[in-house]
């Protein structure tokens, strides 16, 4: 009774136009919004954010990052990531007639978060420009104080406002705030909770998505209505109920934007999220910033197809070919965005060093996802990981932060071929010739496993008249550089001055008419990429 007694609440809110999708008088239409956008100052020159993806999900060990989805399925398909989900949930918590993904939620304490300390890392050793934190997942858990939504991680879980914490956190250091929302997929996500076995001890039991408020009583969720987590039974689902719960959505949205000072939305689809209801929030969000600074100070991330003047353009776990005019981002992990036992770690700090480079040589900012542990510390494995990242980043600070692409991205492209005798399904489509016949670049990026990059395959940069040259892979000898050759149709101009950052060793090079020659040293700052600056004739 009471979740009808909330649809008919919301489609009188609607009647009265309080939540309506169109656009408040005072502001402008997010076409007008859109038109007039430039990616602000703050994001193109911060090159580096780290993001947070955490929530109750992590809370299990295995069972991959749809683990919500995946503990209810004895079969997951093609959906292999998750195939340890069931059996685990089973093994660990029970059957997901009687725990499910409401009482995985139950269990997650963030005892441990400490959101300060978390930013002063992220910040001041590993080198971050800006943070962004996981709002809510296809899971439709709201990490934060939602004044629409129930099952939120101030009155469930943590007890705590997650998002208020890192929004704090993120001010106190100084850096803009980003939050990423993800509940676009909640009406065909979730629905395998509603399901039973197919076969074994429980056959035809219901999982818990089918249970009602009543059959709470005298549990820890007595308070708490199933259906606000996961949605009516499929069976009683109504076109009313379905807009009831998106203009729900709209009002979840509105909260998030304008309740935490948020500088920066990523949102993970290939549209707007629910159609206008996700453009009024956009719209909402960008008026939001246009009032408070007299501008559009805020950036919205996403992959939309075809592209929007207003929205920047996301690529997961992937890379541009080449250099693209507009900014862009890519987004990193570990694992399974989740942490998660399942696999060992894609990436080291080679392999997300290489990246950073490759990104930001190309226009792009590349964002790596911490994955925190259920009680909100980092993994060992992991903190190791980014110790060396950082370290190479302040090193070489200088080449990275605020720089811009010079005349061609690299030279001595596509080396990693050499190395390869098999096509790796990992390898960039920079290091590709075959994969130009391929557009995709979502899940396209290098990782650890990836053949190494030839010695003498560079990355550029520049910035105040300044060039900077990555080498990738350095080894001692040396390197024959094509696009810098004084007749190069790249039109170089005459390399006055040439210096191995962090380093006072004197570097023999020669610039002639087709090359520039480097003679790498054997004794460098870091184990990783090499970075020369370069001063040349104005």
């Amino acid at each position: 009774m009471q979740h009808k007694k909330h649809i008919l609440f919301l489609l009188f809110i609607m009647t009265l136009g309080l939540v309506s999708c169109s656009q408040d008088k005072e502001d402008l239409s997010w076409e007008e919004l859109s038109n007039q956008y430039e990616v602000p100052t703050w994001f193109t020159e911060a090159r580096f954010g780290i993001w947070v993806h955490w929530g109750a999900q992590t809370v299990p060990e295995y069972g991959g990052g749809w683990y919500a989805r995946h503990m209810y399925m004895q079969d997951v398909g093609k959906e292999i990531f998750g195939k340890n989900a069931n059996p685990y949930h089973l093994k660990t918590f029970g059957h997901p007639s009687e725990k499910g993904f409401k009482d995985v939620i139950h269990e997650w304490k963030a005892e441990n978060l400490d959101t300060d300390s978390l930013l002063k890392y992220f910040t001041e050793d590993l080198g971050a420009r800006y943070f962004m934190a996981l709002a809510h997942h296809h899971d439709n858990f709201d990490n934060w104080n939602s004044t629409y939504q129930d099952w939120n991680s101030v009155k469930v879980g943590p007890k705590r406002d997650i998002i208020g914490e890192f929004s704090k956190s993120a001010k106190k250091y100084g850096v803009p705030f980003g939050v990423t929302t993800h509940d676009e997929r909640f009406f065909d996500w979730l629905l395998p909770a509603f399901g039973a076995d197919t076969s074994g001890e429980y056959k035809g039991v219901p999982y818990d998505g089918n249970l009602t408020i009543k059959d709470g009583l005298g549990t820890w969720w007595e308070e708490f209505d199933p259906v606000d987590l996961y949605g009516l039974p499929p069976e009683k689902r109504t076109q009313e109920w379905a807009e009831a719960w998106k203009q729900n959505w709209l009002l979840r949205m509105k909260d998030l934007l304008t309740k935490y000072d948020v500088d920066y939305l990523w949102f993970d689809g290939h549209g707007f999220p629910y159609g206008d209801y996700g453009k009024e929030a956009f719209r909402t969000f960008y008026n939001h910033s246009l009032n408070k600074y007299g501008k559009i100070n805020a950036v919205i991330a996403g992959k939309i197809p075809g592209g929007d003047p207003g929205i920047l353009h996301d690529i997961e776990q992937g890379v541009e070919s080449t250099i693209s005019s507009n900014p862009w981002q890519s987004i990193c992990t570990y694992t399974h965005w989740f942490y998660k036992k399942d696999d060992s770690s894609r990436h080291d700090a080679r392999s997300t060093i290489e990246l950073l480079i490759d990104v930001v040589s190309k226009n792009g900012n590349f964002v790596l996802n911490v994955e925190l542990l259920p009680d909100g510390t980092i993994p060992s494995d992991h903190k190791t990981i980014m110790d060396e990242f950082g370290a190479w980043l302040k090193l070489n600070s200088e080449a990275i932060y605020a720089t811009s692409p010079w005349e061609v991205h690299g030279d001595n492209l596509f080396s990693a071929l050499v190395n390869s005798n098999t096509t790796n399904a990992n390898m960039a489509n920079t290091d590709l010739k075959a994969l130009k016949k391929n557009e995709r670049k979502q899940f396209n990026n290098r990782t650890k496993d990836s053949p190494s990059y030839g010695s003498d395959e560079v990355r550029f940069t520049t910035k105040d008249n300044v060039l900077y040259i990555f080498v990738l892979n350095p080894s001692k000898g040396e390197i024959e550089l094509p696009s810098l050759g004084l007749k190069s149709k790249y039109k170089p101009k005459k390399i006055l001055y040439l210096k191995l950052i962090g380093s006072d060793y004197t570097i023999n090079f020669e610039q002639s008419s087709d090359k520039l020659m480097i003679n790498i040293p054997a004794k460098r700052p870091n184990k990783y990429a090499a970075v020369f600056e370069v001063k040349t004739t104005f």
